[in-house]
């Protein structure tokens, strides 16, 4: 069967699996968008694949704004194969690549930005990837990081590296990890972009041209390492400095990491109703079931190259139960 056969055969069972109504509504996730393949990172999205995937969405799924889609789960007018596209961090291609193709293709996102690395910003995250692709030496002592000595000889073992520094820090203190990206960073002399994020007028910009600006706390912690203060404080400061760049309230909030149980608790979820928000998403694949909870809205990120299996990766996510934070 060629693909656009296969293409067209798929809208049956999408229909059938999000048939309206309440839901299921299908949230795609991004991060970034690069203007060019990463040869660090062959299978991450660049300007051409995520034009190819908006185009995929948009010929085969209603896309809404998000805050539009809550209000149609509330009242009970979802569309069949809704769904919805956000961004996660606050990354400066999002404004620069990402935007021109929405805008191009006529649909809406939704961006969820961590404050505190707004205007020349990095997470631990990426100061990570920059040491590895920075660094010129063979290898990279990790020791630091309690990781020995790293291999730096091919992209493969430059990726390995990454991943291993990334899970290594990802659940340590949210000042600990940061100085310790960093303090690697300066050790083997590489230096890093400070262009990576937004700016503020960037973040204006994206809500002026009507994407919306969602909460996603000020330094991207695990809030499930955090006690209660100091969780509500992340969040609450996240959605103020946003509601103070751009004018505006902002109702919508992305936990960091978003793991059900693992990343947030069932209290978080709590902790952002009352805080004037109006929805919350997670980062759970599948659907939810029954009556849904505004705030653990599951999200997918489907990854295939081509058509068809993007598709039917988008089809198969909604016929997995999605997990939700439990009550204490």
């Amino acid at each position: 069967m060629s693909q656009a056969l296969a293409a067209r055969a798929s809208r049956p069972l999408l229909r059938a699996l999000s048939p309206g109504g309440s839901g299921p509504l299908s949230i795609v996730i991004y991060h970034r968008v690069s203007a060019a393949p990463d040869p660090l990172f062959p299978g991450e999205v660049d300007q051409h694949r995520f034009d190819r995937e908006i185009g995929v969405l948009k010929s085969h799924f209603d896309i809404l704004p998000l805050a539009g889609a809550i209000e149609r789960i509330r009242s009970g007018t979802l569309p069949p194969r809704a769904a919805c596209i956000t961004f996660d961090d606050g990354y400066a291609d999002n404004a620069e690549v990402a935007l021109p193709i929405l805008q191009r293709h006529g649909v809406h996102a939704t961006f969820f930005i961590a404050t505190g690395f707004l205007n020349g910003g990095l997470m631990f995250n990426d100061v990570i990837t920059e040491l590895v692709r920075g660094c010129r030496a063979p290898a990279l002592d990790a020791r630091a990081a309690g990781l020995g000595v790293i291999g730096l000889g091919s992209n493969e073992q430059r990726r390995a590296a990454i991943s291993a520094l990334i899970g290594k820090l990802k659940y340590r203190a949210l000042e600990e990890r940061l100085e310790l990206a960093l303090r690697l960073a300066a050790t083997h002399q590489v230096a890093l972009p400070a262009n990576a994020m937004m700016s503020d007028g960037q973040v204006r910009m994206m809500h002026q041209a009507g994407m919306g600006i969602g909460g996603h706390t000020v330094n991207h912690p695990i809030l499930a390492r955090l006690d209660a203060g100091a969780a509500r404080e992340e969040i609450a400061q996240g959605k103020h400095q946003l509601e103070q760049i751009i004018g505006d309230e902002v109702r919508l909030f992305a936990y960091p990491n978003g793991k059900p149980n693992a990343d947030y608790h069932a209290g978080h979820a709590a902790m952002v109703r009352d805080l004037k928000f109006d929805a919350a998403v997670s980062t759970a694949w599948g659907r939810y079931d029954g009556v849904p909870d505004l705030f653990q809205l599951p999200r997918f990120t489907p990854w295939d190259l081509s058509r068809t299996g993007y598709l039917m990766r988008m089809a198969r996510n909604l016929t997995v139960k999605a997990e939700r934070a439990a009550a204490a």
